[in-house]
């Protein structure tokens, strides 16, 4: 079972640079722009991975409950994680440039 640990911070993509602030709804773990992540959590916010792997994003899936989602892939140990689409959002919305991209391009 998994437990989430709330964590709103800033951080400087790993992938791009670019400097990315906390979101007003949601806890932030992936940049708008390029959509890459860090691998850092075992479960939600609890900063407890040892691998710190850029998480590649591979494609997009919906889920009912939760709406569009990234897939990410770690490009150090292969470790598959899912962060929600922040489109409606105020600062720094999802590039929906690169959400579309990766809906038609998906990665294997």
């Amino acid at each position: 079972m998994s437990s989430f640990t709330y964590r709103n911070e800033s951080f400087t993509c790993g992938h791009c640079g670019l400097f990315v602030q906390p979101s007003e709804r949601t806890c932030r773990n992936h940049c708008p722009r390029c959509l890459y992540s860090v691998h850092l959590d075992v479960f939600p916010g609890d900063r407890m991975a040892d691998c710190g792997g850029l998480m590649e994003p591979i494609r997009i899936e919906y889920n009912s409950k939760k709406g569009y989602q990234i897939v990410h892939r770690c490009l150090t140990c292969g470790h598959i994680g899912r962060n929600i689409v922040l489109r409606d959002v105020a600062v720094q919305p999802d590039d929906e440039g690169a959400i579309f991209h990766l809906m038609r391009h998906p990665k294997a």
